[in-house]
């Protein structure tokens, strides 16, 4: 069994792991009940599934050009998912559509109304 067997045996590994994770993350996302574990669903598995393939793509794949734009890709979703899903959850809650109920720690509880009480007072409004 040479290098180049082995290298593509783990390409394989690594493509499947990413394809049960990316399927398990769109599961999650069907089935969990409200929007925050949604959100978690939809970030976490899905980013660890797209890096696992990226990585199955450049051992398959093994030429230097391809492994950089798959890089770029990593790179660029590692950057985006977090800070989208953070910002998503942050309007649904100001939003009220999260199930306050359900969440251990609340730190924007107190953020948001004095926010708001400094933004009427910025504006003048009584």
């Amino acid at each position: 069994m040479t290098l180049t067997d082995v290298a593509d045996i783990v390409a394989g590994i690594l493509l499947i792991a990413g394809a049960l994770l990316t399927v398990i993350a769109a599961i999650g996302l069907l089935r969990f009940p409200d929007l925050l574990t949604r959100m978690h669903s939809a970030t976490k598995p899905q980013v660890l599934g797209l890096l696992l393939v990226v990585a199955g793509l450049a051992l398959r794949l093994r030429d230097p050009s391809a492994t950089a734009i798959l890089l770029l890709v990593a790179v660029f979703q590692m950057v985006t998912a977090p800070v989208a899903s953070h910002m998503a959850g942050r309007a649904a809650y100001r939003a009220g559509q999260v199930r306050k109920d359900l969440l251990v720690a609340d730190e924007l509880g107190d953020a948001i109304p004095r926010l708001k009480e400094s933004l009427r007072d910025s504006r003048g409004a009584p």
